[in-house]
């Protein structure tokens, strides 16, 4: 009886040994048989635990990863010190500090008891950092995604060439950090080991059977810009080419903007005309609107849905009012349409010797036969300019009278949509409203030389509002300048006066020049 007293009181007291607080955690050891992960951490103190997991630590971080795309050739290999390998539950030190030191006296006997007989494993815990693997994603997996091409079409020479397609990958990251994450903390051993990341694969629009369906002329346009200057045509040119060869699946949008900018000199534009607050100003891209109104022309003769058209600030000549589709790239104005059909279209586009333009659209006829649909514009109401606008430009000499804008009817017009089927009228719809300005003629008049009586006449001209009366003006200011202009004797060397007579004295013609005020000149304005 007084053994057992004796035994029991060893282990009471055992049993009482306290909790170890943080300070005495420099100096408490790890009992017998406990280990972290795969480091046994027996009689070690708390430094020395964690010098020694920190260690293992380290090894597992030279370990290879290596990161599988879709392709055969998409393999990346990495360390796990570059994905960011971290012991994430460092507090397991002072887990294993406590083992058989806290709780209750029956918990820390058995915890003794425990790990007497087979030890005491504590998990280690490590992760991979995900700014880290998605720094390694972006910068050498990148290559892992590959854009999807979808079946399109080519035309030359009046015949179609199909190119083909190809899937799209795109490297899915949420979801391939998840798959490394859960790998390493699966019981990963530090080995090295390969993974396949999560790749997400689009399929490509069309394939070559469907394409093979298209040929059916939907619709065509043709305009001309014969009387255009050499940049204008350029212009045009180019817009044609960049707006051209465009495969359109069933829903597709396109975009006239998207396509043809910027417009810049490096994309291919001149310098030439184009509509600015009501004026003709010098733009990269001048006279690309024509090619937009030509291609809307032939999407309204497809009968295509139109889902963004706009009129220009002023009329043009290249088409009836309400016929246009104006764009601007800094103007919020843009030319789109969706392919409203249920098979692909193709946008051909070309340009010819003799100054024209012609888009078609090409697609399989699902109309009935014999239906034919034009299109008439109506014009609502006209507002003629009747003055002029004079400029008065003081780097061009007195007597220069030029118009350099020509008047813009104002215009309000609508277009209709007129179907007949076998010669008969089935419908007729307005389908667009537009609204033109008036802006007046534009005359720029000279100033240079002209002093203030002069120009008190000129402006005294404008004031009148007649282009003819500005212009008589004009060239009588001109000759009045030019006669009191003094002119020296190439002889004698003295000034002449106006009735070719010499000066005896420099000031001898000052008098006479005041009598020439009134003359006039019958000289054309430059």
């Amino acid at each position: 009886m007084k053994k057992i007293v004796i035994g029991f009181s060893i282990v009471f007291a055992i049993l009482l040994i306290p909790s170890i607080n943080a300070h005495a955690k420099t100096n408490a050891v790890i009992l017998d048989g406990v280990s972290i992960g795969k480091v046994d951490v027996s009689g070690m103190t708390y430094d020395e635990a964690f010098e020694a997991v920190s260690s293992y630590v380290n090894t597992l971080s030279c370990a290879n990863i290596t990161l599988k795309g879709e392709g055969e050739s998409d393999v990346v290999t990495v360390t796990a010190a570059e994905l960011g390998l971290t012991w994430t539950n460092t507090d397991v030190i002072d887990s294993a500090l406590n083992i058989g030191k806290e709780g209750n006296v029956v918990k820390r006997y058995k915890q003794l008891k425990d790990i007497a007989n087979v030890g005491a494993q504590l998990d280690l815990e490590i992760a991979f950092d995900d700014t880290m693997i998605t720094d390694v994603f972006e910068d050498q997996c990148s290559s892992f995604n590959v854009e999807e091409v979808d079946y399109s079409l080519s035309r030359s020479n009046g015949s179609f060439t199909i190119i083909d397609g190809n899937e799209g990958y795109e490297l899915n990251e949420t979801a391939s950090i998840e798959s490394l994450q859960n790998y390493i903390s699966d019981g990963w051993d530090g080995s090295d080991f390969e993974i396949a990341l999560t790749i997400d694969v689009t399929q490509p629009k069309g394939s070559r059977e469907e394409l093979l369906k298209v040929g059916d002329v939907l619709g065509t346009y043709t305009t001309s810009y014969s009387t255009s200057g050499s940049s204008r045509c350029g212009n045009i040119a180019n817009g044609c080419k960049l707006a051209s060869g465009i495969t359109l699946y069933p829903g597709d949008e396109f975009s006239m903007l998207d396509n043809i900018t910027p417009f810049t000199e490096e994309n291919g534009y001149y310098l030439a005309g184009s509509y600015l607050q009501g004026q003709v100003v010098e733009s990269f891209g001048g006279g690309i609107c024509q090619v937009s109104t030509t291609l809307y022309n032939a999407v309204l003769k497809a009968e295509l849905e139109v889902t963004e058209r706009y009129n220009h600030s002023m009329i043009v000549t290249y088409v009836e009012p309400s016929q246009d589709a104006a764009i601007a790239e800094n103007g919020g104005k843009n030319f789109k349409f969706v392919n409203s059909t249920d098979y692909p279209i193709y946008i051909d586009g070309y340009t010819t010797s003799s100054k024209t333009i012609t888009f078609t659209i090409y697609g399989v006829e699902t109309r009935e036969s014999g239906r034919v649909v034009t299109y008439e514009s109506e014009t609502l109401e006209t507002q003629v300019p009747d003055t002029d606008t004079f400029v008065l430009d003081s780097t061009q000499p007195v007597g220069y009278v030029k118009v350099t804008q020509s008047a813009h009817n104002g215009i309000k017009a609508q277009l209709w949509k007129i179907v007949t089927v076998n010669g008969v009228e089935e419908s007729r719809e307005v389908i667009n409203s537009s609204s033109y300005t008036m802006v007046p003629r534009i005359v720029t008049v000279g100033t240079a030389g002209a002093n203030e009586s002069v120009l008190e006449q000129i402006n005294a001209a404008i004031a009148t509002g007649s282009y003819d009366q500005v212009v008589a003006t004009s060239n009588s200011m001109a000759a009045v300048i030019a006669a009191s202009a003094q002119q020296i004797d190439p002889n004698t060397g003295l000034p002449v006066t106006n009735d070719g007579s010499e000066a005896a004295e420099a000031g001898a013609t000052d008098a006479s020049s005041d009598t020439t005020l009134d003359t006039t000149s019958d000289e054309p304005a430059q």
